[in-house]
C-alpha cells in the first residue's frame, strides 16, 4: 500500500511541474534516495522505488515499481514513460488507516524534497529610481535569498543616470552583499533625470556616506550586456531566471549582441541557453480605468518608454516569457503603514526613505515590480493564477495584446480577489524583512521600540 501512495506522489510531482523538468528529476531522485536506487538506460532514467513501510501478516513484503523518465533537461514538457512492475505488498491496517498514512508520508517527502531544491539563480533588471517599487522589490529579493529561494546573481540597469547604480550598491550593501555585480545602460537616454530617491545613495551624516558603499558613479560600472552576458556565460544551462520590471533595453541589446571573448555564442543563442524564464512586469491584461474613469487599453509605462525594445525581446527570447500587467499591482497596493512602522529596526533605512522620497505617507504604492519577484521565485504557491498559453504582442502606441495558443510561450499573471490579502501580506513581509548576516553596523535598534 505505502508504494501505491509513492507511486502516486511521483504521478503529482510530474504533474506539478511538467514545465520543469530538472526540477521534477530533482524530487524524485531525493524519494529514491528514501525508498530505492537510480539506474540509467537508454535515454532514459528508471527510478527503482521499493519499501517496507507496511508489513504482511507473514512478514516484510516490499511493494516495488520502476519509473521511467527522459533525461534532464529536455525541450519537451515533463512526461511520464512507464511506471511498471508494480506490486502491492499484503498488509495489517486497515485500508482507511494505509492511505492516511501514505498521504502523510507522500506528503512529507515532497516537502523535505521541495525544502532541498536549489535557490532560484536571478538576474534583476530595473530601471531603479523611476518608481518605489523597485527599490521595494530588491529588498524582497535579498529577503528570499536569506531564506535560501533564490541567489542574485547580478542587477542591470535601464536608467540612464549616474546615481542609479549607486543607491543599487547601496541596497545591495545595507542587505550585505556588496560584491554583486551592477552593469548600467550608457547613453540610451531613456529617463535621464536623477529620479525622486537615487539621491539616498549620496546622504552623509558627519562627513560619511549614511549607507555605506563604494560604487560612486554608474559612470565606474560596467555596461549591462558585459554583465548579462559574462553572468549567463557561467551560469548552467536552463538554470537563470531574469526578472525584468523596468524598460527592455538591456535585454534587447543582449538579444542582438554578437559573440565576443565572453562567449561564442551570440546574445540570443547564450540566452536561449542560459535563461529559463523571464519575469516581467510590463504591459496590461485587464481593461484600465483613464484619467475619466472609463476602462479601455492602456499603454503601460514600462512598454512605452522603449518600444522598439520590448519588441525585439518578444521576437527574439526563445523561453518563456510571464508577464504581471500593469491591473497586478494596481490591485496590490503596499502599505503605508508598514512603510512607517516596519523598516524602524534601524534609525535610517534606504527602503523606507526611498519610498517616502518618491511619495511621502499616507500614499499607498502600487506593487507592480514585487510581483514579477514573487511569480518568479514562489511560482507553485497559489499567489496568483496564470492564463493559458498564448503570445502577446506590442503596437506601435505601446498597446500589449494577447492571443491565446496552445504552442505560446507567454503567460499572465491572474490575480483573483480572494488572492489578494495572502498575496500583499507576503510582498509586506518579505520586502520588510531585516537582513540576515552577521556584523551589519546599521542594525542598531530604536530605543523604546
Amino acid at each position: 500500500m505505502a508504494i501505491l501512495g509513492v507511486a502516486i506522489l511521483t504521478k503529482s510531482i510530474i504533474e506539478q511541474h511538467k514545465s520543469d523538468q530538472a526540477r521534477s528529476q530533482r524530487i524524485l531522485q531525493h524519494l529514491s534516495k528514501a525508498f530505492g536506487k537510480i539506474t540509467r538506460q537508454a535515454n532514459r532514467v528508471c527510478y527503482n522505488f521499493t519499501t517496507d513501510f507496511f508489513e504482511s501478516p507473514d512478514g516484510p513484503n516490499p511493494g516495488s515499481f520502476r519509473l521511467s523518465l527522459p533525461p534532464a533537461p529536455a525541450t519537451e514538457p515533463m512526461k511520464l514513460l512507464s511506471i511498471h512492475h508494480l506490486c502491492v505488498s499484503g498488509f495489517r491496517l486497515t485500508v482507511l488507516p494505509a492511505i492516511l498514512a501514505v498521504q502523510i508520508l507522500a506528503s512529507s517527502l515532497l516537502h523535505s524534497a521541495q525544502a532541498e531544491e536549489a535557490p532560484v539563480p536571478l538576474i534583476f533588471d530595473t530601471d531603479m529610481g523611476n518608481d518605489c517599487d523597485d527599490a521595494l522589490a530588491l529588498a524582497m529579493i535579498h529577503a528570499l535569498q536569506s531564506r535560501k529561494e533564490c541567489e542574485l546573481l547580478a542587477v542591470t540597469i535601464t536608467k540612464d543616470h549616474e546615481l542609479a547604480a549607486p543607491f543599487v550598491d547601496c541596497l545591495n550593501t545595507f542587505y550585505g552583499r556588496g560584491n554583486i555585480p551592477i552593469g548600467v545602460c550608457r547613453n540610451s537616454g531613456k529617463t535621464p533625470d536623477a529620479g525622486k530617491y537615487n539621491q539616498v545613495a549620496k546622504i552623509t551624516d558627519d562627513g560619511k556616506l549614511r549607507f555605506e558603499h563604494d560604487l560612486l558613479s554608474g559612470n565606474n560600472a560596467p555596461t549591462a550586456v558585459e554583465v548579462l552576458r559574462r553572468t549567463l556565460a557561467q551560469a548552467q544551462d536552463a538554470s537563470v531566471v531574469v526578472v525584468q520590471v523596468g524598460f527592455s533595453t538591456n535585454l534587447a541589446n543582449l538579444l542582438t549582441s554578437p559573440a565576443d571573448a565572453i562567449d561564442p555564442l551570440s546574445g540570443r543563442e547564450l540566452f536561449a541557453k542560459k535563461v529559463k524564464l523571464v519575469s516581467i512586469m510590463a504591459g496590461a491584461f485587464a481593461p484600465i480605468p483613464n484619467d475619466r474613469g472609463v476602462l479601455g487599453e492602456h499603454r503601460e509605462y514600462n512598454v512605452a518608454e522603449d518600444i522598439p525594445s520590448i519588441k525585439k525581446l518578444v521576437e527574439l527570447c526563445d523561453v518563456p516569457i510571464l508577464w504581471s500587467g500593469f491591473e497586478i499591482g494596481l490591485n496590490l497596493t503596499y502599505p503605508h503603514q508598514s512603510i512607517l512602522q516596519d523598516y524602524r529596526y534601524v534609525p535610517h533605512h534606504p527602503v523606507a526613505q526611498a519610498y517616502i522620497a518618491y511619495i511621502p505617507p499616507p500614499h499607498d504604492r502600487p506593487t507592480w515590480d514585487l510581483t514579477s519577484v514573487l511569480a518568479a521565485v514562489r511560482p507553485d504557491r497559489g499567489y496568483f493564477e496564470l492564463s493559458n498559453p498564448g503570445t502577446v504582442t506590442i503596437s506601435d502606441d505601446a498597446i500589449s495584446r494577447f492571443v491565446e495558443t496552445p504552442q505560446g510561450k507567454h503567460r499572465y499573471l491572474i490575480l483573483k480577489p480572494s488572492m489578494a490579502e495572502r498575496t500583499r501580506e507576503a510582498l509586506v513581509q518579505l520586502s520588510s524583512q531585516p537582513p540576515n548576516h552577521p556584523g551589519n553596523s546599521q542594525l542598531k535598534p530604536i530605543v523604546g521600540r
